[in-house]
């Protein structure tokens, strides 16, 4: 019982020389760092669900400016929400320049708006990605920083018992197992990280073939009027009645 109560994490600490309290120190860090990623992107995922609501709200509008507001209601500050902003602003500056004897006024439209949408998709996609180089970083590093602290402690606790003269058993095992703590220290940060790395990449990926679907839509929506259609007549599908219409140039189809 004496022998247990004097070695432990506490022990650990107590012996331990300034290179093993930094280690300590990093991987609470990288930990606390993760954990807050991790819960900000659950929290985010939590929204997300209403995105695909949000889209179809937007769809269902009987005009744009009540789409917009849809889909500011039911996922503000998303990039389905921002997507679809850009896509307008872009279709009324082209309107509105079209008559213009200019390089902007001869600038096709469908390649003015297709411009716009790239760039919102862009940007969503950096938003969407922010923190996953750290993540990435935490799981690939934090094991060799625990696997570090533990080959330094074995050092450390060596030197002191050849300094002591008392090299038996119960005197290496102590210090060598308090030692191995840092590696399973290191594993409990890298773990989740790597985990919740895997997680949000495909949930990102799930989320951007979405956006990229609803581009499309936009797309082809604000270049002639109709949104495409999943049926394989989707050549000629028109807007239903009471759907929303726009016309951002004169062309076939368009109402």
């Amino acid at each position: 019982m004496e022998m247990q109560q004097a070695f432990g994490l506490a022990h650990l600490w107590a012996q331990s020389d300034l290179a093993i309290r930094l280690v300590a120190f990093a991987l609470v860090l990288m930990s606390v760092t993760s954990w807050y990623l991790i819960l900000v992107r659950v929290v985010r995922q939590l929204q997300a669900r209403r995105h695909e609501q949000a889209v179809e709200a937007f769809w269902a509008a009987a005009n744009l400016q009540e789409g917009l507001a849809r889909l500011r209601a039911l996922a503000p500050d998303s990039p389905f929400e921002a997507l679809a902003r850009q896509g307008a602003a872009a279709a009324e500056h082209v309107r509105q320049h079209t008559h213009l004897q200019s390089l902007g006024g001869k600038l096709d439209a469908e390649e003015f708006v297709t411009r716009a949408l790239r760039k919102s998709i862009a940007i969503s996609t950096a938003k969407l990605e922010a923190g996953l180089t750290m993540l990435a970083s935490i799981g690939s590093t934090a094991p060799f920083i625990g696997l570090f602290g533990t080959v330094w402690g074995i050092y450390h606790a060596l030197v002191n018992i050849s300094a002591s003269g008392m090299a038996t058993l119960d005197k290496v095992a102590g210090p060598v197992g308090e030692a191995l703590v840092m590696t399973a220290f290191g594993l409990f940060v890298a773990i989740p990280a790597v985990l919740a790395y895997n997680a949000i990449s495909r949930a990102n990926r799930l989320e951007l073939s979405e956006l990229d679907a609803f581009a499309h839509d936009l797309h082809a929506w604000f270049t002639t009027g109709a949104r495409l259609s999943d049926q394989p007549d989707a050549t000629t599908a028109r807007p239903a009645d009471g759907a929303m219409r726009v016309v951002l140039r004169p062309s076939a189809g368009a109402a």
